[in-house]
Parts: C-alpha cells; structure tokens; sequence
C-alpha cells in the first residue's frame, strides 16, 4: 500500500545533512507513535550539490517534483560559498518560496527550563510576510528590486500590497486566536510612512474581523528593546519581510540559542520546514549542530499537514515532538550552543526515546 503522505527531503549545504536527518528520525518516531502511517520520503537536489551535479542550485526537476508532494523539509545552505554566478543568483530558500508562493513565514521562540534562555519565560510566534517588503531578492516578478543606475549609486525598492498584508495579517490572528489572543504589529510608520504606513493600516483593518484578539503596534526600533526586556510578555508578532528576520534571529537567541529556532514556510496550498539558522559551516561533519531547531521545523510541518488533511494523529505527533524536545532539554540533554556537551546524534536519540 501508497504511503498516505509524501514528503520531499532537502539536505542543503553545511549542518544540513546532520540536522536533516535527525528531523527525519524524529519526526518517523513521532508518527508511529501516534498511530499513523510512515511517510514515504522522497530526497531531491538542491544547494551546491546540485550545482555539481546539475549546473544550477536548485534544478527544474526538483520543483516540479516538489508540486506533487504533501510538503517537504529544507536544510540551510551557504549560498555565499556558492560559485558565480550562483551565488549572485535568488538563493535556494528564496527560489521555492517564490516559486511556490509561501508568503507566510512562521517563527517561534519558545524558551525551554534547562535551555539557557536569555530571557525565560519567552513563548512568542513572529508572522513574517515572506514576499514583499524590502527585500530585493524576491519582491518583483522578475529582476530584482534592487539595481544600481550607475557604479555610485545603489537602490532598491521597498514594496507592500494591501491584499499581502491582509492575508499575512489574517494568519497572524488566526494563530492568536490558538493561542494567547493577542497580535503585535511591527512597523516604522512614523518614518516609512507610505510603505510600512499601509503595513500598520491594513493589519488594523483586519483586526476589525477579529474582536476577541487584543491589538497594540511598536516601531521596529522600540521592539527590540521590549523584546530584550520583555520578551515573555508578547504572543504574536506580524511584520514584513525584513523586520521579521531581523526580530525572529534576536527572539531565538533570546529564548536560548538560534539552534531551537525553528519555522515553516507556507502559502495556502504547500508548506516547507526550514529552520530559523543558517548552514554553520564551521562545525560541518562534526556531529556538534543542534538538531533541535529542524526536528520543531518538522513538528511545525506535521501540525500543518494534521489541519490541512484534518488527520488528528500528526498533530498529535507534532506534540509529541515539541514534549520531546522539552523533556530531553528538561533533563540536562543539549548541545554546546545551550550550555551541554552532548553530539547531535546523542540529542536526537534522546527526543526519539522520550517520545517513545
């Protein structure tokens, strides 16, 4: 018999093809556990090795064969080790999203007791627009938003749509509705008045249809400072493109390390695992990177697919994982980035028996 679901497997660059699998290993613990099928797991080419072996870093083959599949997992890539002219091309990440329309960007931090957090007590969801805003590399149908008139003179666009907004804003409050029920919109509206002016606007308008959500905004500059302070006491926190990177890098090392930062990439119809971190080349096939950040990528993907396929054993699953994770940071099991001396594989058994 099929497999019910299908998932594709992208190892990427660096600590990919450690923390990859690890994610994989948990995330098959967690479905049996739960009662569900296994998945059929299908690897593609993606990242340099791609660029080896097909010329190009993410091939047409790989995204046609991505459309046909329940969803997938990324790995990080260091497309800055690419060479030219790859890595003066759209990145991996940036090429599926686009290519697929993933516009909202969902990232928490949550701190764990055990786990080092900077600030404890830190549960938030940052609810990035992943397609506009000001970042170049994925705002313009073709091209990019950024270009130079001369050698002197460097520009580039900052773009925000009204009908963006209001979907990225809408999946900021359903989720808050899930949750704590409160919404914080990220803007700088006092100076970007035009720009992230109708950003801060249309999430107040969407707010109308969500009475039972309290709402309040800050500028981008006065958030990292409440974040710093204060970052237990906010829930959901919708910005555009640029500022939710920024914040959710500082939310993760907030709750503890970048290395349990997950977050899924999803549009309406499909939805990608990635974690919050780059690829870390520097500790590459050491058996040292923190799985944690990837295998919360892939509960985050199983919670999508449960209520996307109304199938309750992977949401059930996903929290298995999270308790998992929990429970192993809980009882002193961590890498090196949370204080601990264990290896990645280590970690990964130990979440694996947890859940067991």
């Amino acid at each position: 018999m099929a497999a019910p679901y299908r998932l594709g497997l992208l190892h990427g660059d660096g600590i990919g093809p450690e923390i990859v699998p690890a994610a994989v290993t948990v995330i098959d613990a967690a479905i049996a556990r739960a009662g569900a099928e296994p998945f059929e797991w299908v690897e593609l080419p993606i990242a340099r090795a791609a660029i080896d072996e097909h010329g190009t870093h993410t091939p047409t083959s790989t995204l046609d064969a991505l459309a046909g599949l329940d969803a997938w997992i990324l790995g990080p890539h260091d497309s800055a080790s690419y060479p030219l002219p790859h890595r003066s091309q759209l990145n991996p990440s940036g090429t599926i999203r686009k290519h697929f329309d993933l516009y909202a960007n969902i990232r928490p931090a949550k701190a764990f007791p055990g786990g080092d957090a900077v600030v404890p007590g830190t549960d938030l969801v940052i609810v990035r627009e992943n397609t506009q805003g000001f970042y170049a590399d994925r705002n313009t149908h073709a091209g990019t938003g950024e270009f130079m008139p001369t050698p002197d003179i460097a520009m580039a666009m900052g773009i925000i749509t009204r009908p963006a907004v209001e979907r990225i804003a809408r999946c900021a409050f359903e989720l808050a509705r899930r949750r704590s029920k409160r919404v914080t919109i990220v803007h700088k509206a006092n100076v970007l008045r035009l720009t992230t002016g109708l950003f801060h606007d249309a999430c107040r308008e969407v707010a109308g249809d969500f009475p039972d959500v309290v709402v309040d905004d800050f500028h981008i500059d006065a958030m990292t400072a409440h974040l710093v302070r204060a970052a237990g006491e906010f829930d959901v926190i919708v910005t555009e493109n640029m500022f939710g990177d920024i914040l959710s890098d500082l939310a993760g090392a907030l709750a503890g390390s970048l290395g349990i930062a997950p977050s899924i990439n999803s549009s309406d119809s499909h939805a990608m695992a990635q974690a919050a971190h780059g690829s870390a080349p520097d500790i590459a096939g050491q058996n040292i990177a923190n799985p944690i950040a990837m295998i919360l990528s892939g509960a985050m993907l199983l919670d999508w697919l449960g209520a996307r396929h109304q199938d309750p054993r992977l949401t059930d699953a996903a929290l298995r994982i999270e308790r998992g994770v929990a429970a192993t940071v809980a009882a002193g099991t961590s890498t090196r980035d949370l204080g601990g001396t264990s290896s990645t594989t280590y970690v990964t058994r130990a979440i694996v028996a947890a859940i067991r």
